[in-house]
């Protein structure tokens, strides 16, 4: 017999905010796709002596596609859809985005894992029935694996890093 099944929504995803020198993780509504490539990088080679080749994975660049329904007054979709009009660089278009799993009861709060990413804006537009906007976000940073915990029945959350260990 099989265990039980995780719901996607049972991994709810917040995005920070900037609001001057301070950052509000705040839950990503509306989204209708955020799905997760590891995207591994590969060291293959083919030794002379043997009939086949080996690989090994060398590193991972994850990425996140993403699609959402625009909403007017979401301060997360607001903050991409400026990033997209002003056409943001570098550092001004990095935003982090943490994962909670809500399945995974953690101390006071649950399993979480904090990342920063580059936003790639690549289409708007893209329906007849609700305007909206597409892109990745692109791996910038390490994971940061903690608890996420939250006051207002999780549409922001705080973030506490985990001790690291030696």
């Amino acid at each position: 017999m099989m265990g039980t099944l995780v719901k996607r929504s049972d991994k709810v995803a917040f995005y920070g905010v900037k609001n001057g020198e301070n950052v509000t993780y705040k839950r990503m509504r509306g989204f209708t796709d955020m799905s997760i490539s590891k995207n591994p990088k590969e060291y293959t080679r083919k030794y002379i002596d043997e009939q086949f080749e080996q690989s090994d994975v060398v590193g991972f660049s994850p990425s996140i596609s993403f699609t959402f329904d625009s909403f007017l007054d979401d301060d997360v979709q607001n903050d991409i859809l400026n990033i997209s009009e002003n056409e943001l660089l570098g550092q001004e278009a990095v935003r982090e985005i943490i994962i909670v799993d809500l399945k995974r009861q953690k101390d006071e709060g649950f399993y979480a894992v904090k990342r920063t990413f580059s936003v790639i804006v690549e289409s708007e537009g893209n329906s007849d029935e609700a305007y909206q906007m597409s892109g990745t976000f692109k791996v910038k940073g390490e994971k940061e694996f903690g608890t996420a915990t939250s006051g207002d029945d999780w549409e922001s959350l705080t973030f506490t890093k985990d001790a690291d260990k030696i």
